[in-house]
């Protein structure tokens, strides 16, 4: 994230978009620091969900009456959006998936049965439990061998250790941009080139960067890359997988049924082009046309200026926690989004995070699906704050001062 002038997004602006951020907590203003769990909606996107079920609700891809012919242009009007914010080559490049989990398990079942015994995935020491399970599930499943890359005290990947494991063996490198708990940012070019010099692929898991990172696929040149849909302002529900179309050719699909069908009979059946292969059954409809909404959101920003203010936010925050004595933040990279891990003395997270709800502060505490991280540094979990483009520095003066309560009532 780039450090440089001084933010001059108009905050408040953009908070009048998002009506959850007027309501109160237990009687407090509410103070909504957990976007990298998931971030809240704007207005346009609300709406959106409204007016499809109240005026455009039909199925898709089928019918040949008016409804089912709008909602189908206007979910492949959203296809169209995404690919084009991410520079895909191609509309049909783009799959619309449940999130970030179920594009990995996707690429885990249908590019793993392109694999063979003794083949090697490589992941890292600091992935979320969904970019690790499958792997382990498909290494049980075929043989392969699943090899981790370890991390500095700082949080940041050893380079130098992911450039011993590489080789001809390595099929397949699935690395996350940016950590969901220590909020490191990984140096994924350096990692998708070196790859690619033993002939591995690259998955990027983008869940924490495609909100808060200008993502260009072609100059990226990873071959998958996945994200959420509620992390980035739009509904829950659904997600992005990006693959290759060369790669998505050769894989077999990863489930049956209506969709992603040409032609069934009970001797053969033949499979749909892309991207219908990889879309069995009714879509979550409503959720991808939301989502290529809430990129028409993120389009109506100056996305540079919003980098600067979460930074801003970022620093502003990361000093006012060093101040207080009995604080130690997990993930000492310069080189991060906005999200601070920390904890307090010997005081657990939980209670930290209770109390900090008492007092209308919205904050994440646990192992946030990164249990190898925990362990890493030999901690239950963490207090994680995280912020996003309608947070401000009054906000982080209320949750220190808030935070600074709990710690006297726990100490």
């Amino acid at each position: 994230m780039k450090d440089t002038t001084q933010s001059r997004i108009a905050v408040q602006d953009i908070r009048s978009q998002f009506p959850i951020l007027t309501q109160k907590v237990n009687g407090r203003d509410l103070i909504y620091f957990d976007n990298a769990a998931t971030s809240q909606k704007p207005l346009i996107v609300i709406d959106k969900i409204k007016n499809y079920y109240e005026k455009e609700n039909a199925n898709i891809h089928r019918g040949v009456h008016s409804l089912s012919q709008e909602a189908t242009t206007a979910y492949e009007q959203a296809r169209q959006k995404i690919s084009s914010y991410l520079n895909a080559k191609s509309d049909s490049e783009i799959i619309f998936t449940k999130g970030t989990t179920d594009g990995i398990n996707l690429i885990a079942s249908s590019f793993g049965e392109l694999l063979s015994p003794g083949d090697e995935i490589i992941i890292s020491a600091m992935e979320h439990h969904s970019n690790i399970v499958p792997w382990q599930l498909l290494e049980s499943r075929k043989k392969i061998k699943l090899k981790v890359v370890p991390i500095h005290k700082s949080g940041e990947i050893d380079l130098n250790a992911f450039e011993k494991l590489l080789n001809e063996k390595t099929k397949l490198v699935s690395i996350t941009h940016i950590s969901n708990s220590l909020g490191i940012i990984n140096p994924i070019n350096e990692i998708i080139r070196k790859s690619h010099l033993v002939g591995a692929k690259v998955l990027i898991d983008g869940a924490q960067s495609i909100q808060h990172e200008k993502i260009d696929l072609q100059e990226l040149n990873c071959d998958f890359f996945v994200f959420s849909g509620h992390k980035v302002y739009g509904p829950t529900g659904v997600g992005v997988l990006y693959g290759k179309s060369e790669l998505l050719n050769i894989m077999p699909p990863y489930q049956g049924g209506g969709d992603m069908i040409e032609k069934v009979s009970f001797e053969k059946t033949t499979f749909n082009v892309l991207p219908f292969k990889f879309e069995a059954g009714t879509p979550n409809i409503v959720g991808g046309i939301a989502l290529g909404t809430a990129f028409d959101f993120i389009d109506s920003l100056n996305f540079e200026q919003c980098q600067v203010h979460e930074l801003e936010l970022l620093r502003y925050a990361e000093a006012q926690l060093n101040a207080i004595p009995t604080i130690k933040i997990f993930g000492t990279s310069k080189n991060k989004t906005s999200v601070i891990s920390f904890n307090v003395g010997d005081i657990h997270p939980f209670d930290i995070g209770t109390l900090l709800d008492k007092q209308g502060v919205a904050v994440r505490t646990g192992h946030h699906c990164t249990q190898p991280i925990m362990d890493f540094y030999q901690i239950p979990g963490t207090i994680r704050v995280s912020f996003s483009i309608y947070n401000t520095k009054g906000e982080i003066d209320l949750f220190v001062a808030a935070l600074n309560k709990s710690i006297q009532i726990l100490s």
